[in-house]
């Protein structure tokens, strides 16, 4: 009896110990932003990977035949709405039936991509995916990402509850950093090449105004009013991603006696880097 007892228990402890050393979730995310949010919530328990690598154009890019390899193995694909998904998504479903899709920004209402400056006049339909920027919006992507782990390894629900606690946490004093950072400053603009920093600037209270127009360079004319408008705002910088062009910006920056500055809203360390540019947006605006 006593023998059969220890084995049963045996049995037990390896099991358990089996589910504590568990290979971790093998997942894939579009951009690097993404992967800091499933990294902070998974911790451990998920091996992240990225298709978009640095310095790639995440709105044409096209994933390699390597890649495509790796996301048959993988449990899991955050998707978040960016342009080259829309028509790749529907081919993954053929050629990786198995793959689970999350679309993190499940629940977030939409901006449009563009308004105000040389685009007033148009109507404009393109709706802005860089949710990742604000971070109120990124609570809600730090929801999504946990609930798609615990459904997809409830043994360690825990864990995943534990993770988006902490990351929520920290996007609590983040957030309440920036307000702190833009208070009296509510109203003013500022310039950026390609039009990734809306929600940010809906977020505090400031207004984005795109040196690109509908993805392309601006015309001459349109570049022109574009300028005129910094003038009678008083903008002193432009904001330029590194995955394009700087000629516009340049141009534009030089036009107002001002300077270029590098955002990078694909910068893997979110907080980090939300912080650098806030930084020099409230610079540029005081």
């Amino acid at each position: 009896m006593r023998k059969a007892f220890a084995i049963v228990l045996m049995v037990v402890l390896i099991g358990l110990a089996s589910a504590a050393w568990a290979e971790p979730l093998k997942v894939f995310v579009s951009i690097p932003p993404q992967k800091y949010i499933v990294q902070a919530v998974g911790g451990d328990r998920v091996q992240v990977s990225v298709l978009v690598p640095p310095g790639a154009d995440p709105h044409t890019y096209e994933p390699r035949p390597r890649q495509m390899a790796e996301l048959s193995r993988a449990a899991l694909f955050f998707a978040i709405g960016i342009e080259f998904e829309r028509a790749w998504l529907s081919r993954a479903a053929k050629d990786l039936p198995r793959l689970r899709v999350v679309h993190m920004e499940a629940g977030i209402e939409r901006r449009p991509e563009q308004e105000g400056g040389q685009g007033r006049g148009r109507i404009e339909v393109a709706l802005d995916p860089h949710v990742w920027v604000s971070p109120p919006l990124v609570r809600q992507l730090a929801r999504n990402t946990a609930q798609a782990l615990r459904q997809a390894d409830p043994a360690h629900a825990k864990d995943y509850a534990a993770g988006q606690a902490r990351l929520e946490a920290d996007l609590d004093r983040l957030d309440a950093e920036l307000r702190q950072m833009f208070q009296g400053l509510e109203g003013r603009s500022f310039v950026t090449f390609h039009p990734a920093w809306g929600y940010f600037a809906q977020a505090y209270g400031l207004r984005q105004v795109a040196v690109e127009v509908e993805g392309k360079e601006p015309k001459p004319a349109q570049l022109k009013q574009l300028i005129e408008e910094g003038r009678a705002l008083g903008v002193r910088v432009v904001l330029v991603q590194p995955q394009f062009s700087r000629r516009s910006a340049e141009t534009v920056a030089l036009a107002l006696g001002g300077r270029v500055v590098v955002a990078d809203d694909l910068a893997e360390d979110l907080p980090d880097n939300l912080r650098r540019v806030a930084e020099e947006i409230r610079q540029a605006l005081r």
